[in-house]
């Protein structure tokens, strides 16, 4: 989802207001009282700032002697000579990157090259054999046995090992093994054919993953519907039974198979197409829409006596098949009834028109255009529009299916398609569409098949849910290690005697990991908050550091429906004029700079930069890569020279790690250096003992030199420890963090009584270096003053909140300057219990019964333990580090008192600031009215079952071959079919949606203010103090005064409501995309007059019980 700049500010405006009004209202009430108010000011501001300076001064004392502040800054400040200090150029540095991105994808496309040639040899040396009997791997039945204890058929013993290379997934490197749908008869002709020959790819894929050990899955998907994959592995069928993958419907296979595509699809609604027509025609539609992608143009048309628009808003135009069009388009279709004449005339008429006006403006695919029309009979003289519409060129083809097993219109239908270039197929049961809507993909390819085009592609980035132990892989791993994309290329029959044909023999592809790709732009040179990232020609973001794919439901993580179909406005909304997003689609070299918001710890905390953009495209692709540099310390990066001998011994100290995410040596190409971490590796480079390892001599050099210069801090935090004094108990762990990804630790207390024992490890993404980020605590520091502390309590799930609540990490930023050019070196601090930092507030916080009350305006003495004060420790984005009462620790303090909110931030010491979430999940509140949703009630559901058994048995009579009565494929045909529905209308709870959601930052050029709020008749007096040297805020109110009139401020995001004009204007907007280089649609030795023809059907007594069993089950 997105808004248009205009509708952004909009809601600016609006919000604006509410916020001004909000803030008038308490203003007028501070202005009534303020005279009177400071005349008996209760809490007097000297001496709350006494006991900020108080409680200021002990805990700057208590951070900076265990962290070793003072000391890692002066070994810096020492070594500042030997230092070179070098600006980074941004531009040069994105066209590296993007060169040996450029290099690492050619590889890949060269083994896809070396898999095509193989498979099209092995076609041409092969005869087919109806006869053919060929026992091979089925993924599905490798290594299983029957109550006999011998293997089943085509179940033979297949050696699987587990492969770190392959996420530990069990693996068989020496061999590929073949997957065949549930809906693919498994020892079909076609298919022991298809298998027989493909085995030719055997040797190729060991040798391409010899030649480049970084390649992952190499594939064959066949035409006829099987999918021969290496490495092999154990394919597990859903909990039905049903193996519902196709590799024929992946995107991959259908963009490599045609070229892009504009489609109208024109859908019979008359009163003959009711009950199970209306049923088969739905679906087919569904199908229809799942072979299109983001690079394809759709709309659908309905017609009876008139003809409408299944989205009025789509009047007129084509709209791009991403992912939330195609999703839209099928809620729209469920909702469709039949009813009135059917007139195809004018909708043909409409669908030519259609295609005609948006070509001619230039949008769309430019390339192939299609008519599906989805009948059950045409009675009408159409001849006349094909006349004036697409004769003699016949630019348009035209595809129709016809629902039902009536074939008294076979003819008329069969002519429409015949005579427009198309195909024409007949369609009867819910079976049959899958194999049927397949057809037109094959006419779609002949043009590129006969000229032998080997259009290479790449797809969108998406997560490979249909391998094994996909849940357990997203519930162990980062999202960003899920995402791939693939490169893949079509397999033409080159057999001259079939050449007019234009046989599609399949496609070959490799997927292509980010992960691998991302490795290529290296972490360490692109400072504390630079990133790289990755889109397509579409806008769509290919790999970014706040892409997120996933979301939660219950306790389980899944891909949200619109994850690959994110658009870099999404993710960089603050290029509210596209500038940066219509340059990158056009695969631009440029630079662009922004004043951006950016969000940490979840969205709860934002920081504000300025953000140098360089940009440039990947030659052979359609991707574009960025890459980002924040102005400031983030423009420099400098270099220190260590020997090998000095760094190596600080190196091998116990308290020390690095970045095991970075890639300081290659680890993953060799399986002997697999087993090791990157500090293992590293030592083993630079002691002689691994000297084949590939290591990064830049960085390498930064950990050796920063090792030296930290080593230090082993010895004195140990000191330290060992004369750990009583009033200190408390401190629990003293890290730092250097800009190569060097981390030292020291904990202060036993294991055992560690609090948070998942700090610093991959089990706590935010706290350690990883391939998207720097740690939380180094960012944040990194945007404070130097020496200066920040502090924060780590934010968690609610399940794991109170021992998050207990600790609170304080950390400050190291530099190093020459020549006024400041760079950050690392970043140092502290983790300890908030009950010593309890301590030592409650004690600054009150004065003694003795205390000198002469000079002081107001009450005297006060102290924070009595009743008639509400006292609090804040951090600068307004979170409760401190308060009497337990259980606000952590929490907003608008959420507590949303009058004093609201009050400091119309005074000025908080900025309120506006956040977008284009990514969020939103529970869906309205409902679509169709026909499943009276299936909600079972006693409802019962009742249309048997409805539509009695409504349509006839029907079922008529339209089925009872020859097969005992075919139990199309049983199982059914049932992956309905299992695969059902499952569609289930999920649904959460659905992609935009939200907006307010931040607050303190201003700390406000040391200090005070008020007055007047509320229910009494005056509330508040007074806030900075805490010197750190980003806390002392807030001392009067607890007697009840403000609750005033209601709370709370963080919640919420959702972006469009009205239905918006809305339109949204999804009615073409974005600018670069359309793909190539485009075959017609070529003049195609065969036209191989059109399609009616096929035999068979049908089961057992599918008739499955459909009525699925139908009560889904009612449930």
């Amino acid at each position: 989802m997105r808004i248009h700049g205009i509708h952004r500010i909009m809601l600016e405006i609006q919000r604006t207001e509410n916020l001004s009004f909000k803030v008038w209202i308490i203003c007028c009430c501070c202005c009534s009282a303020i005279h009177s108010a400071e005349a008996q000011s209760s809490i007097p501001a000297e001496t709350v700032k006494l006991w900020a300076d108080a409680f200021g001064g002990e805990l700057y004392s208590l951070v900076t002697k265990f962290s070793g502040w003072h000391l890692l800054q002066k070994k810096y400040k020492d070594v500042e000579p030997t230092i070179k200090i070098e600006e980074v150029d941004g531009l040069e540095l994105v066209k590296k990157f993007g060169e040996e991105m450029e290099r690492m994808l050619g590889r890949k496309m060269k083994a896809v090259k070396r898999l095509v040639e193989a498979a099209e040899d092995a076609d041409v040396n092969h005869e087919f054999n109806k006869s053919l009997v060929f026992d091979y791997y089925n993924s599905v039945k490798i290594n299983e046995k029957n109550e006999n204890g011998t293997f089943v058929e085509l179940g033979q013993k297949f050696v699987l090992e587990p492969n770190k290379h392959f996420n530990n997934l069990l693996v068989n490197t020496s061999l590929s093994n073949i997957q065949v749908p549930t809906n693919v008869y498994n020892k079909d002709p076609d298919i022991l054919n298809g298998v027989y020959m493909s085995e030719a790819l055997n040797p190729v894929f060991v040798n391409n993953f010899r030649r480049d050990p970084t390649l992952t899955w190499q594939f064959f998907g066949s035409s006829t519907g099987f999918f021969r994959l290496y490495p092999g592995i154990k394919w597990a069928p859903d909990e039905n039974g049903v193996i519902s993958y196709d590799c024929r419907n992946r995107n991959w296979y259908i963009q490599a198979a045609t070229s892009p595509k504009d489609i109208v699809i024109l859908m019979d609604v008359s009163g003959s197409m009711k009950g199970l027509r209306m049923t088969i025609a739905k679906h087919t539609i569904t199908t229809i829409l799942d072979t299109l992608g983001e690079n394809d143009f759709v709309n659908i048309i309905a017609y009876n006596d008139y003809v409408h628009y299944v989205e009025p808003c789509f009047k007129g135009i084509l709209v791009q098949a991403d992912l939330d069009n195609r999703e839209h388009f099928k809620l729209l279709v469920e909702n469709l009834h039949a009813k009135g004449v059917g007139r195809v005339k004018n909708a043909l008429k409409e669908a030519f028109r259609v295609l005609y006006e948006f070509n001619q403006t230039g949008q769309g695919s430019l390339c192939n255009q299609a008519i599906m029309l989805i009948t059950d009979g045409a009675l009408e003289d159409y001849e006349e529009v094909f006349e004036e519409y697409n004769w003699p060129d016949r630019k348009v083809r035209v595809f129709t299916y016809l629902i039902g097993r009536e074939v008294t219109f076979a003819e008329n239908v069969k002519w429409i398609a015949c005579n427009n270039k198309g195909y024409y197929t007949q369609i009867s049961t819910l079976a049959d569409v899958q194999e049927n809507v397949m057809e037109y993909l094959h006419v779609l390819s002949r043009p590129m098949v006969i000229n032998h085009d080997h259009d290479i592609i790449w797809t969108e980035a998406y997560m490979d849910t249909a391998l094994p132990q996909s849940e357990e892989l997203f519930n162990s791993q980062a999202q960003s290690l899920l995402l791939m994309t693939t490169v893949a290329m079509p397999v033409f029959s080159k057999k001259n005697e079939t050449r007019s044909e234009g046989i599609l023999l399949g496609v070959v592809g490799s997927d292509v990991p980010l992960r691998e790709l991302m490795k290529l732009a290296p972490r360490y040179k692109l400072g504390v908050h630079g990133y790289a990232f990755i889109n397509t020609n579409n806008g769509y973001i290919l790999s970014h550091p706040d892409l997120r794919p996933l979301y939660k439901e219950g306790k389980k993580l899944k891909p949200k429906p619109n994850y690959n179909s994110v658009d870099l406005s999404e993710v960089e909304w603050e290029d509210t004029e596209e500038v940066l997003r219509t340059a990158m689609v056009n695969a631009k070299t440029g630079t662009l700079s922004m004043d951006v918001k950016v969000t940490v710890e979840k969205g709860r905390r934002v920081l504000f930069l300025t953000n140098d953009y360089f940009y440039t495209g990947i030659n052979e692709t359609p991707f574009s890569l960025g890459v980002v540099l924040s102005r400031g310390h983030g423009e420099y990066i400098f270099i220190g020279n260590i020997s090998v001998e000095e760094g190596l011994h600080d190196l091998m100290q116990p308290d020390l790690s690095l970045a095991n995410e970075w890639i300081y040596c290659v680890t993953d190409i060799d399986p002997d250096h697999r087993k090791l971490s990157q500090l293992e590796a590293v030592s083993r480079y630079l002691t002689g003992q691994e000297p084949d390892l590939e290591c990064d001599e830049e960085l390498v050099q930064e950990v050796l030199f920063d090792a030296v210069v930290t080593a230090p801090l082993e010895a004195y935090w140990t000191a330290l420890a060992l004369n750990l004094s009583r009033d200190e108990d408390g401190i629990q762990l003293a890290f730092l963090g250097t800009r190569a990804g060097l981390v030292r630790h020291n904990l202060f207390v036993g294991i055992e009584k560690q609090v948070d024992k998942k700090f610093l490890t991959k089990a706590d993404k935010e706290s350690i270096f990883t391939m998207d980020h720097f740690p939380l605590w180094y960012r944040r520091a990194a945007e404070h003053p130097i020496g200066s502390f920040i502090y924060y309590i780590p934010y968690e799930e609610a399940q794991e909140a109170k021992s998050k609540n207990e600790l609170v990490i304080a950390s400050t930023a190291v530099s190093v300057t020459i020549n006024k050019k400041l760079a950050i070196a690392a970043a140092i601090g502290l983790q300890l219990k908030l009950e010593l930092m309890e301590g030592l507030f409650w004690t600054a916080t009150k004065q003694p019964n003795n205390t000198d009350c002469s000079l002081v305006e107001g009450k005297c003495p006060i102290s924070c333990e009595d009743n008639n004060l509400n006292c609090y420790l804040l951090d600068n984005n307004g979170f409760i580090l401190i308060s009497k009462e337990k259980k606000q620790t952590g929490k907003f303090i608008g959420e507590v008192d949303g009058a004093v909110v609201l009050q400091l931030v119309s005074m000025g010491m908080f900025k309120q600031v506006t956040l977008y979430d284009y990514q969020a999940m939103c529970k869906s509140h309205h409902h679509h009215h169709s026909g499943a949703q009276r299936l909600m009630s079972p006693f409802y559901g019962l009742l249309a079952s048997l409805k539509w058994l009695l409504s349509n048995f006839l029907l079922f009579l008529i339209e089925f071959n009872f020859c097969g009565l005992w075919h139990s494929d199309t049983r199982v045909e059914a049932k992956a079919i309905f299992h695969s529905s059902h499952k569609h209308k289930k999920h649904g709870m959460l659905q992609p949606c935009d939200t907006e959601y307010p931040a607050f930052v303190y201003e700390p050029s406000i040391k200090e203010t005070n008020g007055f709020i007047s509320c229910n008749g009494c005056q509330k007096m508040f007074v806030v103090q900075q805490i010197t040297n750190s980003n806390l805020l002392m807030l001392i109110t009067e607890a007697e005064c009840d403000c609750s009139i005033f209601p709370p401020v709370t963080l919640q995001a919420k959702e972006v409501k469009y009205n239905a004009s918006v809305k339109c204007e949204r999804m009615r907007s073409q974005k600018t995309r670069r359309r793909p280089d190539s485009c075959h649609s017609f070529h003049p030795e195609e065969n036209a007059q191989d059109c399609g023809g009616a096929s035999q059907i068979s049908f089961s007594l057992e599918l008739l019980l499955l459909l009525l069993s699925t139908a009560v089950a889904a009612s449930q």
